[in-house]
């Protein structure tokens, strides 16, 4: 795909008008609540009479931008978004940088968009900018991604009595999951492959039928705010850049958002592929199907949490807040040059007061508007303290038990400063020590080595939480540590030990993809002794959709394209909507004792509150004289009484002498529940690569 000569033109246009001035951006020491109150009350005063955004208000319609640094805006708008020719509005700004607009009637349905002339740049009468506030957009696809806002209609909805899940945060276990992945591939049995509605079919292979049986009791959506579904063309520049990475020319797994308030249209469209050159969401159906999942899933007993991208917008895309405002919305460099500690070209202001306003405001707008229980910041340290410090208290106004975890990096890492202002963080500690940092030549406890500084006094740390009174330890409460192997950036855990246990060679062609996924007896018993760790260390479990069945992500030979790793093993799947990414649920029959094994202990850790509630003194540490990589631990609470034994040695079976009486095993290398397995007393021995769980009768 080329550029055609009028594009350039207009491109480069455009980087003309993103030219700016520095911003000295410094990290926020905490801020007491008194601060950031007055300073949020101060803003509040200055602009409560100014709901941003389009709404509607006694038989009118209100439209209202905030673009300080403008010098003209006008509202433009559309009977159909395929239209050129718009009607234009002139808006007046007032003394706080706020344009405004109204039309005479209810106009639900109207599609709408804003031009903005800066000062000495000249107005390119293109681009039409949406509304950052929009409720719903409607896009047409392709690179450039130009959009529609759309006046929403929204509080005809019937909620049915439904409302947040109020859940203990140390009860969550978290499936973190794309909503297309889970019901495209065939094998799911759904009708409406790929969108919120299928997800929710019932009596179903996959789906919710499939979260449920799991046990879970919160889901973790990948980004489901309207994002760019596409990237600029293969072997081509856009904006000064040459794509030599992304021959799919596509964004899948949505960290590119455009509109913090819209819901992704893709996914209320049945349609097998993404279809270029066509508008997508042109019936705003997303706002109403997102809202029908969220219900479909609490009463399931199922949380929804959103992954969310604050730190920057879609990079590629014209007409957005980079054409609305640049100077204000981001941080630049003293050339006007985007900062992109994000890797993502256009790092977001979100200390200026007015961005921050919008943050929060689109927080509150999702948990109010759409039920949401609670959010996952993408890399959240790039979003400044102050702001992080008034979202949660504002949502908590709303939700005493919202859901805050975020990636503790991006622009620094500092899971204690996030822990320390009540944040929960991905432990990527737990990560590394169990499973290894990487593949090759970063192993870790479950293969028989030490990562890094990892050592037993290490395991001991995760098992309580990761706190800070242990050497290394990053949080002040265990219901702060994200406890995960598993997410879908890297290898999953299945491949990482297909690959560690040098099953497969890095960048090995696979020839029978459902040969590959069954797992051998070693990698089984990795698996198990990985999931067992995960499921008894104190904090939220959260697992990566089909790490329960040990899920490979083999780049798929299906797509037409220039993909010089198709076959290999993928560790970077972001821009495949395809079988790479796609849940097989042929996969998980495959690999069923694998499965049943991850359901007995999902039971387990819901069942018994002992391996989420216990207190730092509840467990007892039992040391193994000359048995490295062993771990042992009595864990006691209420009534509740547990031995934990795990060894991860992959050579030499493990001897334990039980002197304290009679134990039922819920828990051995082969098996995992509530239901005692058999009675043991004496001597009971552990096989290499493998633990017990045992209860005390």
């Amino acid at each position: 795909m080329k550029l055609k000569k009028k594009h350039i033109i207009i491109i480069t246009t455009i980087l003309i008008i993103l030219m700016g001035s520095k911003l000295q951006v410094t990290d926020s020491t905490k801020r007491t609540k008194k601060t950031f109150q007055s300073k949020q009350e101060k803003l509040d005063k200055i602009y409560s009479n100014k709901k941003l955004g389009s709404f509607v208000q006694e038989g009118k319609t209100y439209f209202r931008l905030f673009a300080p640094t403008a010098e003209k805006v006008s509202l433009l708008t559309f009977e159909q978004p395929e239209q050129i020719e718009s009607k234009e509005f002139e808006m007046t700004k007032d003394e706080n940088g706020v344009w405004d607009a109204t039309l005479d009637g209810e106009l639900y349905g109207l599609f709408y968009g804003y031009k903005v002339c800066h000062p000495g740049t000249p107005c390119i009468e293109d681009i039409v900018c949406i509304d950052p506030y929009a409720k719903a957009v409607t896009t047409f696809n392709t690179y450039y991604n130009p959009r529609r806002s759309i006046v929403v209609k929204e509080e005809d909805y019937d909620w049915e009595d439904d409302e947040w899940l109020k859940t203990d945060w140390r009860d969550l276990i978290i499936y973190e999951m794309h909503i297309r992945d889970m019901t495209a591939h065939p094998s799911s049995g759904v009708n409406e492959r790929g969108t919120y509605k299928g997800l929710v079919e019932k009596g179903k292979t996959g789906g919710i039928d499939y979260i449920k049986n799991l046990g879970v009791n919160a889901i973790e959506l990948l980004p489901s705010q309207e994002f760019a579904n596409i990237e600029i063309p293969f072997k081509d520049s856009l904006n000064g850049k040459f794509n030599h990475w992304n021959p799919y020319e596509r964004n899948h797994w949505g960290y590119m958002t455009a509109a913090f308030f819209s819901p992704e249209s893709y996914y209320s469209e049945n349609v097998n592929k993404l279809e270029w050159n066509k508008w997508s969401g042109k019936d705003a159906q997303a706002v109403t199907d997102f809202k029908d999942m969220v219900k479909v899933f609490h009463k399931e007993g199922i949380s929804v949490i959103m992954d969310v991208v604050y730190n920057h917008i879609s990079e590629y895309e014209i007409g957005n807040l980079k054409e609305i405002d640049k100077e204000y919305y981001f941080r630049l460099e003293s050339d006007g040059d985007f900062i992109a500690q994000s890797g993502c070209g256009n790092d977001f202001r979100t200390e200026a007061p007015m961005a921050r306003r919008m943050i929060v405001e689109s927080v509150l707008y999702w948990m109010k508007e759409y039920h949401v229980d609670g959010f996952r910041f993408d890399l959240g340290k790039l979003i400044d303290w102050e702001t992080l410090e008034l979202v949660i208290h504002e949502a908590k106004k709303i939700n005493p038990y919202v859901i805050f975890v975020c990636e503790p990096w991006g622009g620094g890492y500092d899971p204690a400063g996030f822990s320390v202002r009540g944040w929960g963080s991905w432990n990527d500690q737990i990560r590394n020590g169990i499973k290894g940092e990487n593949p090759f030549d970063g192993h870790g406890w479950i293969f028989g080595k030490w990562y890094g500084n990892n050592n037993l006094n290490r395991l001991k740390s995760y098992v309580n939480g990761t706190l800070v009174k242990d050497k290394f330890g990053l949080f002040q409460k265990p219901e702060h540590s994200v406890n995960y192997l598993e997410s879908h950036d890297g290898y999953t855990l299945g491949d990482f030990i297909r690959l560690g246990l040098a099953d497969v060679e890095k960048d090995q062609v696979i020839e029978n993809v459902d040969e590959l996924i069954k797992l051998t007896p070693t990698q089984l018993k990795l698996n198990k002794l990985a999931a067992l760790f995960l499921f008894t260390s104190r904090g939220l479990t959260m697992i990566h959709s089909g790490q329960e069945f040990a899920r490979t992500k083999v780049v798929t030979n299906a797509e037409d394209v220039e993909d010089t790793h198709k076959g290999m093993i993928d560790h970077n799947s972001y821009e495949k909507d395809n079988e790479t990414n796609f849940i097989n649920y042929l996969h998980a029959e495959i690999n069923k004792e694998l499965l049943d094994y991850y359901k007995g202990l999902i039971e387990l850790r819901k069942t018994y509150k002992a391996f989420r509630k216990a207190e730092y003194d509840d467990v007892t540490f039992m040391y193994l004289k000359n048995k490295p990589f062993t771990l042992q631990y009595v864990v006691k609470y209420d009534t509740e009484n547990f031995r934990v034994i795990c060894n991860a040695n992959p050579k030499s079976s493990l001897k334990i002498n039980l002197e304290d009486g009679e134990w039922d095993v819920l828990v051995d290398e082969k098996n995992a529940g509530t239901s005692p397995i058999k009675s043991v007393s004496g001597t009971i021995i552990i096989p290499p690569s493998a633990g017990m769980i045992l209860k005390k009768k």
